[in-house]
């Protein structure tokens, strides 16, 4: 029973963890989009014959980029799975 107790609290954690992750992405994005759209007016507005817009929407859209892949794109090459498997290839070899 404690035992059943202790895999849905260690299964609740890594849910908790993940949805953290993923409003932490998704505010992040919601941030660069509204900035962004906001240096776009302001560009437009006060001197459109020099965009200067797009260098924060370049530099700050990398940043985004790295953010979204450590989200969705690392977790199931280097996910908690990954280690799992990798600890089980290790102690296999250590075996032979």
């Amino acid at each position: 029973m404690k035992g059943q107790k202790t895999n849905e609290q260690d299964s609740y954690e890594r849910a908790r963890k993940r949805v953290e992750e993923l409003r932490s992405f998704y505010s992040h994005l919601y941030v660069y989009l509204a900035v962004n759209a906001g240096l776009f007016l302001l560009n437009i507005l006060t001197s459109p014959r020099h965009l200067w817009f797009y260098w924060p929407l370049i530099c700050w859209g990398i940043g985004l980029a790295i953010h979204g892949l450590s989200v969705f794109g690392t977790q199931k090459m280097l996910g908690k799975d990954w280690e799992e498997r990798k600890i089980k290839e290790l102690m296999e070899k250590e075996k032979k």
